[in-house]
């Protein structure tokens, strides 16, 4: 009697709901046992960092309390960071490095609960695993709890490597970055059941991440202490409001995991009301006809939406680092320690000149995000199996690949094109050699381009390292100067051999060399497509 009992059919109805969630816990860890500890390393690693590279910059009490006065007088620089709630090394650090590590950690959430549960069903594999005795809840609940092991080792790590400048607010700081993270993680679950396409709930999960930034920028640029009712209304506005090393608001963390709560209900709720492989807003059928009826157009069909949203983003980005550089001076003021990263970042010409060419630089290593998501679409094409129905008509491979290249390397000219437009509206002149070292940058977004067709073409199973390159690429750029890595470091990224326009002397042969170099990979890597077999 007892056996029969304890049989899977006469389980309770909740134990039922999620059989097997121990199961795929531990297959998504396998799976993500590479990417999981890069993402974590990565962004533990660079709120770590940030002590010792503010206390090269501001050695003093009296400089750091200079800096705190500058920045909070500065909209535009309250809008690109936060407001500073403490003039502390540690409260410095929050400031410069704590909404951008939640964001980081938001996109690690969202990217493994999809992977885990749309991604699952789109390739047909969560129907297989479903035959066997898994409950309908359990993929996703693995899913979340993968996300959380991830979310708790990096908020292990801050809290940890942040001890040192106050035990209250390195925990402050640990959990405002992990909560964080788990609130994305959560909302990638809900965007999850509305959708049928992993790569559209990245999507529109990385836009409610954008709206909620541009909500806290909007706000933080009309309230120099946070209190705006537009930082209030983003998610990463209560991260900025934790105030870890200034008088932390242990509050705000209900408010973090109140929200957790909420769209994790609602996300089981959904999950229990579909069948597997459908979702609550179903693809619209239609014929391949127009427009669509081509490599070319397909491919725009597919990636459009990325580069509108791209576009208007850059827009914005470009406008707001614009109106910052009429205030560099007075952000800088004589602090020796911040002229000298804007230079090693900029070039060694006039601090304005420097400046914008650290933005341009900054653009352009964004950039190559974009170039790596939309080359890597290719792959995710193969895979899902979508590329076969269409190369078995009229349609080459190198006709099917060129599509996606078009609108991956055009979509890059567009994206420093649109940013360098907002730069020189922002700044209100030099037009036209802001534009020209907009494009510059194009030649170094080409060759991770390149580098990510040649992993797709001949190494399609590690065509997903082009994204940790591309990480590499952006910390060396970003932080590489505030930590005086020397210059070999440095020029290990391709945007580390570009002329620093503008303001220095424009120099082609890097440029050319680049081009070629992007050429070279670019070619080797349609050549590898053409001559393998079909990945599933």
């Amino acid at each position: 009697m007892t056996a029969v009992t304890g049989a899977p059919g006469f389980a309770p109805r909740g134990s039922r709901q999620l059989a097997g969630t121990g199961a795929l816990l531990r297959l998504a860890l396998r799976r993500d046992r590479v990417m999981m500890p890069v993402w974590v390393l990565v962004v533990a690693g660079l709120v770590l960092a940030m002590p010792g590279s503010l206390e090269q910059t501001y050695g003093t009490a009296a400089e750091r309390a200079d800096a705190m006065r500058s920045m909070n007088a500065n909209s535009s620089m309250r809008a690109l960071y936060s407001p500073v709630f403490g003039d502390s090394i540690g409260a410095l650090s929050a400031w410069r490095i704590g909404v951008y590590a939640a964001i980081l950690a938001a996109v690690m959430s969202l990217i493994i609960v999809v992977r885990h549960t749309r991604e699952e069903e789109e390739t047909g594999r969560q129907e297989m695993i479903s035959a066997a005795m898994v409950g309908r809840r359990a993929p996703l609940t693995a899913a979340l709890l993968a996300a959380f092991v991830a979310n708790a080792a990096v908020g292990l790590l801050i809290a940890g490597g942040m001890a040192g400048q106050g035990s209250a607010g390195a925990l402050a700081l640990g959990l405002g970055v992990a909560g964080t993270g788990m609130l994305f993680a959560t909302a990638a679950a809900v965007v999850a059941q509305f959708t049928e396409s992993a790569r559209l709930a990245k999507g529109l999960t990385s836009g409610v991440l954008g709206a909620a930034y541009v909500l806290k920028a909007a706000g933080d640029a009309g309230s120099e202490r946070g209190q705006s009712v537009l930082t209030w209304l983003s998610p990463l506005g209560w991260t900025e409001n934790l105030r870890a090393y200034a008088g932390e608001r242990w509050w705000v963390l209900l408010l973090i995991a109140a929200a957790i709560v909420v769209q994790g209900s609602f996300a089981y709720g959904l999950a229990g009301r579909r069948d597997v492989g459908m979702s609550f807003l179903p693809t619209r059928p239609g014929p391949a006809k127009g427009a669509i009826g081509t490599a070319g157009g397909l491919a725009w069909r597919l990636q459009r939406g990325s580069v509108l949203g791209w576009t208007l983003g850059y827009l914005v980005a470009g406008v707001v680092f614009g109106g910052m550089v009429e205030g560099v001076a007075d952000i800088v003021g004589d602090n020796a320690g911040t002229r000298e990263i804007i230079e090693r970042m900029g070039g060694q010409s006039g601090l304005t000149d420097a400046f914008l060419a650290t933005m341009v630089g900054l653009l352009g290593m964004v950039a190559s995000l974009y170039v790596v998501a939309s080359v890597l679409r290719l792959h995710g094409e193969e895979t899902s199996q979508r590329a076969e129905p269409v190369l078995a008509g009229a349609v080459g491979r190198l006709r099917w690949a060129g599509g996606h290249l078009v609108i991956a390397f055009g979509g890059a000219v567009l994206l420093m094109l649109v940013g360098g437009l907002g730069l020189a509206l922002g700044y209100g002149k030099d037009l036209g050699p802001v534009l020209g070292a907009c494009l510059v940058q194009v030649a170094a977004v080409c060759v991770l381009g390149g580098l990510t067709v040649l992993l797709v073409g001949a190494f399609p199973r590690a065509a997903v390292a082009a994204w940790g390159v591309a990480g590499l690429c952006l910390a060396l750029g970003w932080i590489g100067p505030a930590l005086d890595l020397p210059p070999v470091a440095l020029d290990v990224s391709p945007f580390g051999h570009l002329p620093k326009v503008p303001g220095s002397a424009m120099a082609w042969g890097p440029v050319w060399t680049l081009l070629a170099l992007a050429a070279a990979l670019t070619a080797t890597g349609l050549a590898g497509l053409r001559h393998r077999d079909l990945t599933t």
